[in-house]
């Protein structure tokens, strides 16, 4: 048999061939089996794919499962969060209390002048009339001399040295001061207590504190007369005594001699005054105990 042009043809659908039998179609069965081939291929593909597609949907799951807890409770409005005791590690202790404390006012200056027990200060006539001269308004008094004592009365006419004995005087401070011709002496009498200088000051009707010359101021006061003024701030009674050193008589309508008395008795007043300021400040900067 020759394979030859116009030969016997071996194709689809012949029926000659050995055997006298059926020809199988080969080229059929080849591409058949190609297409079982390819779909085993794409069942294991993609049953893979989808066993891969299980696998980060469980791991999503787990994740969001993990997360769901803490975005419910922190997305939560106020009312529905655990009360602050429920939280873990909240403390259960009441919270410290400090109590309220105030400062303690400031010392009063009268305090410290109306007792011996907390006047304390050194007291000399420098100190309570320091400086030469005193100024007040316009005025300016030109110092003389000053004096310190403790025999009250002996430096004193008759009747104010008897009031001073009675109520205990511990000491008489003089400062004396001129101006335009008329001289005034300022006496400052000391005591234990206020009670004692209050007492002065109702008892001192009659009587005068001697005047003091010296250091540029004359004589006065001794003859003729003079006005006197007392009064009594804390445990210090203070006098005055005006006159001219001329012998010329303080009458009450001597305005000009009044004026310079109740100018040096308003001194007396303020050194008291600053006096008790002084220590109350001292007592008010010290170191707390």
């Amino acid at each position: 048999m020759s394979f030859g042009q116009g030969g016997p043809q071996w194709g689809p659908g012949g029926t000659g061939g050995p055997g006298g039998g059926p020809t199988p179609d080969w080229a059929a069965l080849a591409e058949a089996s190609e297409a079982r081939t390819r779909r085993r291929k794409w069942l294991l593909i993609g049953g893979g794919a989808f066993a891969t597609i299980g696998i980060a949907a469980a791991v999503a799951i787990t994740v969001v499962s993990a997360n769901s807890d803490d975005s419910s409770a922190s997305n939560k409005p106020a009312s529905e969060l655990p009360a602050t005791a429920d939280i873990p590690g909240a403390s259960t202790d009441p919270e410290p209390s400090f109590k309220e404390t105030t400062p303690p006012p400031p010392p009063d200056p009268k305090d410290f002048i109306s007792s011996a027990k907390k006047d304390k200060a050194p007291l000399t006539p420098e100190g309570l009339f320091p400086g030469k001269t005193f100024t007040s308004g316009e005025k300016v008094y030109k110092k003389g001399a000053t004096d310190s004592t403790k025999k009250c009365s002996a430096i004193t006419q008759n009747a104010l040295g008897a009031v001073l004995a009675k109520n205990d005087c511990t000491r008489l401070i003089r400062a004396s001061y001129i101006l335009d011709g008329i001289a005034v002496t300022v006496g400052v009498a000391v005591f234990d207590t206020s009670a004692d200088a209050a007492k002065v000051k109702e008892q001192a009707e009659k009587g005068l504190v001697h005047s003091l010359p010296g250091k540029g101021i004359p004589t006065f006061c001794r003859t003729g007369v003079c006005r006197g003024t007392y009064n009594a701030y804390g445990r210090y009674a203070y006098f005055t005594t005006t006159g001219y050193p001329s012998g010329k008589n303080v009458t009450d309508k001597d305005t000009k001699a009044y004026s310079v008395g109740d100018d040096l008795a308003r001194l007396a007043f303020q050194r008291i005054t600053q006096r008790g300021e002084a220590q109350a400040s001292a007592a008010a900067n010290a170191p707390q105990q």
